[in-house]
């Protein structure tokens, strides 16, 4: 892998060894960066739904990324000729990222016949080289709105949606492989009644083969009808024999038939359970709606609560202010008070010398008159 990279645009080189040799249904390449960006390509090695290579370019940490992220990217993918690079096949579109839409490309890009041609250099040494471009044009934040607290359980579901609408789509293809398989299975069982008997005796046993371990049970049931059949016209013996001739081919396909439809009720189980998880989902997500408005009505409930409270507070502290300017109040009459209470004390006390003064003064007086006119 390669990559050269700018602000805004970026080149990618990827060569995949023994490509041919891959059995996978798809490849992701690992994941590059451009303009702050995660990108990678997917390609689909044996076509995808067509008999044509399919490249695509896709956003691969879409789940973590906030809620309402979009990306408008000019891109081109291309397959390279190593021998001669003029016959290199690329081709460019311009398109917009998504939550949902995070995958585009070339389902057609160049047909598997052609890939393939050893006279071409596409796949020079087994090796396939891969190469895009990608200029953003438009990055729409990521903060076009804020964050919310389900936005991560958003991306995630919405990717698991579409996977599972996805795998509806292919359980229908399996489905029907499935049943081609039982035709398969039924044309090989004889049309004479007896053999017919023996065959649905063989599947019933077959059918827990995995747990009880009967192969030697099965192959004694084949043994006693070959030995009991008597007076059998010889078409009978011959489909008999060649029956018992391919026992072990037989049991080896039933053995691989059984296994296939496991791992389908392991897969339709585990289908189930990502429906489940999605339908859980949609119900979260409505009490979360619910739960939201709910936080919002005690938001403003708290709001007026708090309004009231600092009303409560600021009557509170006016009525200390008051309260403060009585008490100091009182204290400077309780001073006058005081004052005045000293100030008549002490003018009783002189009004009481006044008053024996006078009154000595008076009886002196008095007595000395009387004397001096006495006959």
């Amino acid at each position: 892998m390669d990559a050269q990279i700018d602000v805004n645009q970026g080149e990618f080189t990827w060569k995949i060894s023994y490509f041919t040799e891959q059995d996978a249904n798809h490849l992701y390449s690992e994941a590059f960066t451009v303009s702050g960006c995660q990108w990678r390509i997917l390609v689909f090695p044996k076509g995808n739904g067509s008999d044509h290579l399919s490249l695509f370019l896709a956003v691969p940490d879409s789940a973590t990324l906030p809620y309402g992220w979009t990306k408008d990217v000019k891109f081109s993918l291309g397959v390279i000729d190593q021998i001669n690079d003029v016959r290199s096949i690329r081709k460019a579109w311009q398109s917009v990222f998504t939550a949902r839409q995070k995958e585009w490309g070339f389902p057609e890009l160049i047909p598997l016949t052609e890939l393939q041609n050893r006279t071409g250099g596409y796949l020079a040494n087994d090796t396939l080289v891969i190469k895009a471009t990608v200029c953003i044009s438009t990055v729409t934040p990521m903060n076009i709105q804020p964050a919310r607290p389900t936005d991560k359980f958003d991306s995630y579901f919405t990717a698991l949606e579409e996977f599972v609408n996805g795998a509806e789509t292919h359980g229908v293809r399996v489905g029907s492989s499935s049943c081609c398989q039982d035709d398969a299975l039924t044309a090989e069982i004889p049309s004479l009644e007896e053999v017919e008997k023996a065959i649905q005796s063989m599947t019933e046993c077959l059918s827990d083969l995995f747990k009880l371990n009967i192969k030697e049970r099965l192959s004694e049931a084949l043994s006693t009808l070959s030995s009991a059949r008597i007076g059998l016209l010889s078409e009978k013996k011959i489909a008999i024999e060649k029956f018992q001739a391919n026992f072990n081919d037989f049991i080896s396909d039933f053995l691989a038939f059984e296994q296939d439809n496991a791992e389908k009720l392991q897969k339709d189980q585990r289908f189930s359970v990502m429906k489940k998880s999605q339908d859980t989902h949609i119900l979260y997500k409505l009490l979360m709606g619910d739960l939201i408005m709910e936080e919002e009505k005690l938001k403003r409930k708290t709001g007026e609560v708090k309004s009231r409270k600092d009303k409560l507070l600021s009557d509170w502290e006016i009525l200390l202010v008051e309260a403060e300017e009585a008490k100091l109040g009182c204290k400077d009459e309780q001073k006058k008070v005081a004052e005045a209470e000293e100030k008549k004390r002490i003018a009783e006390e002189r009004m009481s010398r006044s008053t024996t003064a006078w009154s000595n003064l008076k009886a002196q007086f008095c007595l000395s008159f009387k004397i001096r006119n006495r006959p």
